[in-house]
Parts: C-alpha cells; structure tokens; sequence
C-alpha cells in the first residue's frame, strides 16, 4: 500500500521515552551481532557485553572508529578492514569512493535509508524523479535511487555530463523531483532557459553532497523549483539527517544514533556545542559503532515546527580534518599526497578549494622548477584520476608555499 499523510511512518512522531527505549534494544542488539560476526568490532569490544549499556549515554564508554583510519584499516584487511557483519558473497554490491575507500549495500527495501529524507522533500508515489548522482562506482546514484524506490517513485539514472542529452530527457519525460548537487540543478535549468527548453516539470529537490546556501535556494526557487530541502549523509552510514518544510536545521533519521563529540576524543560535548559528528547504525551489513565521521555539528534544543521528535542538528558545518568534500566527493589529504608522488617534479603541493557562484573549484597549487604545459596536463590528468573530480593546476616557485601542515586549503564560505 503506497505511504500518505505528512509523515514518512510512525517513528517519526514517536515520544523522546519510546524513541531511547527502542534505540537502547536495538544498540543492545547491534553490539552483540557485531562481536560475532565482524572480526574488527569482535576484537574492539572483546571487553565489552550488550549487558554493559543501560542507556544510550553509556555508548560514551565504547572507542570511536574514525572515517580517517578506513584507509589504512580496510588496506590491513580488505577489502572491508573486517567492519562488514555478512560475508562478502552474501552482499549485493560493493562500491569505492575517493580514499579508496570500500563500501558494501544490500538489495533491500531502502537500504540506506534515504526515502525519509525525499518524503520530507515532498517526493509522493508516482512522481518520477530525476537522479544526477553517479552510479559509477561511488554509491551516491544506488543510496538515492533506493531512497526513491522506497517511497514509490520510478527513477530516470541521469548521471552528470551530457547536458544537451540530459535536457531532452527533462522535455520529454518531464520529471516532477531532482536529486543530486544544488549547483547541478542550478546549472540544468540555466541551460535550460538557455537553450530555451521546458523544464517547469520540475518541482521538488532532494540535494545533498555540498553546502546549500540561502542564496543559492533562493536562485533555485526563482527558476521555478517550490521546493528544495538538503539531506546530509555518506557512504558508509546513509542517511544521517534532513530538512524538514520548518527548515530548524536538520532532523537525524530514525534508524541511527548521533552523537557529538570533542574532535580527536569520543567525549561528548555540551549539548549545544559544535563537535564531531558520531554515528552508531542498526545496519547488520555493516555494524559501524561510534562510526566518527570527521564531520562537525551541534545539537539543537528542543522539537522541531514540523511535527517530529527526533533530535536535530544544525547540519554540516565543516571537516574536523582536512579532507573535503567537493562537488560531493570527498577528498583526501593521502589522495592529493599521491598526486604529487607520481610527478618527481613536484617538490610540494597544495590544494585550494574556493567557490565561485556556489559552484565548488579546486586549484593544485605545485612546487615546481621548470615547469610546462605538457606536465600540467600530465599533473591534472592524474590529479582527475586519482581524487575522481577535475580541478586546475597552478605551479609556483620553490618555497612559496605556506608551512602550515595544510595539504587541502579550504577557502570556502558559506552564508
């Protein structure tokens, strides 16, 4: 039976009471299958029994896994680093995102759970939704399509590129809602208007993978868009907040536990406070406990406007390290390392990363003696091959970059 009235299901609405006396049966049970079938987690918590939490507070016991240690972890034992709960032949897909990093998915109902966040975009059965996101080895085009299938809506896997070809399909299947970046659907209907082709199908947006600034909401409303509500998630996790219509920051998703802690520790900090994200899942694939994200945020007091009762948190509001994510790709200190290690050449590199009309861009700043074009070609294609995004190279005397440590200069702001 399709899904209506305001709310995805019932556990949106329930009290904060049942919410922590279900989460608590379900952490309980979480740490019991990871110990025995994830070998990481079976040896992180050898020490601990399910008995040991009494309340979710008690998860501040427990270490943090940090995204930042999944290269070196999945390197010593691939191809997951012995974090996945199934074996590998009983999972559906695996996939690989910048890092390399590896992550696993199940052909099940909504597996990363993303349906809530597009049902609070407004997405209802039957609307055909226009999905940007890559199905190239990144799961971002499978987490939003499984999202969208979850709530009953067929999907168009448009991908990026091919502008011409993209703004026929939107002519001709005039789809109702969009997912992928904001600035991709910004640059779809400039091209449209342009090209002076009919894109008015087009209502609602679920984005997500890069910042949303008001000005840049606004532009998207003034080129026809009703709506347009940004979810926050990753590959590893799904989903892990949204926007709701009373746009008071984003509400956390049902099916995980957020905490906020002081970066670099697991200790939480005052409620109120900008820390880093920590995520523990129910997810039996791929049981990440106290799963440190390197994202920072806040906590929010009280309810939101809408109706639901989970927690809230400001959203995302920058890296407690160095990598970034640009154009929804994260980017990581060790990938830009290696960009300079394949060029003798280049003696020290920096990548900066700015935006200009909310469209993210990266420059590799290169040491280099005598440079040519030649290398510079060389030196972006290999910066696009490994950090899977194109960016300009910019090559500098000897010594002229910052000592600061920084290998990634984020230069961004937002409003």
């Amino acid at each position: 039976m399709p899904r209506t009235g305001k709310f995805y299901d019932e556990l949106e609405t329930r009290s904060a009471d049942q919410r922590q006396e279900d989460q608590l049966q379900q952490l309980q049970a979480q740490i019991a299958h990871a110990k025995e079938n994830s070998t990481y987690f079976g040896d992180l918590l050898k020490d601990v029994s399910p008995s040991d939490i009494q309340s979710l507070e008690d998860l501040a016991s427990l270490p943090v896994t940090r995204k930042s240690d999944l290269v070196a972890t999945q390197k010593s034992a691939p191809p997951l680093g012995g974090l996945n709960g199934v074996e590998i032949g009983q999972m559906s897909n695996l996939f690989m995102s910048p890092g390399p990093i590896f992550e696993p998915a199940q052909d099940v109902d909504d597996y990363f759970r993303m349906g809530r966040a597009m049902w609070a975009a407004g997405f209802r059965p039957g609307d055909l939704v226009y999905n940007t996101f890559s199905y190239h080895m990144t799961p971002a085009g499978h987490m939003m399509e499984s999202g969208a299938r979850a709530v009953g809506c067929p999907v168009f896997p448009a991908g990026i590129g091919n502008t011409e070809m993209q703004l026929q399909a939107i002519e001709t299947l005039k789809p109702t809602a969009y997912v992928g970046t904001p600035s991709f659907l910004k640059i779809l209907l400039e091209k449209g208007r342009e090209a002076g082709a009919d894109m008015s199908s087009l209502k609602v947006a679920s984005v997500g993978g890069e910042a949303l600034p008001p000005s840049l909401r606004q532009q998207l409303k003034d080129m026809g868009m009703q709506t347009v509500i940004q979810s926050y998630g990753t590959a590893d996790l799904g989903l892990i907040a949204y926007e709701t219509e009373a746009m008071e920051g984003m509400t956390i998703d049902e099916g995980i536990i957020v905490e906020i802690v002081r970066p670099g520790t697991g200790d939480p900090v005052a409620p109120g406070e900008v820390g880093e994200v920590v995520v523990t899942t129910f997810n039996k694939t791929y049981p990440l406990i106290r799963f440190g994200t390197g994202d920072m945020s806040a906590f929010l007091p009280g309810e939101s406007a809408c109706g639901r009762t989970g927690p809230r948190i400001k959203g995302w509001m920058g890296r407690a390290d160095q990598t970034a994510k640009i154009k929804g790709m994260f980017v990581h200190p060790g990938s830009v390392v290696d960009v300079q290690k394949r060029h003798d050449e280049i003696k020290k590199v920096r990548l900066v990363v700015t935006s200009k009309d909310n469209v993210d861009q990266m420059t590799l700043h290169c040491e280099v003696a005598n440079g040519s074009e030649e290398l510079e070609k060389d030196v972006a294609a290999t910066l696009q091959n490994l950090c899977k995004l194109k960016g300009d190279v910019k090559f500098v005397e000897i010594g002229s970059l910052v000592n600061d440590g920084k290998v990634i200069d984020d230069q961004r702001t937002y409003e």
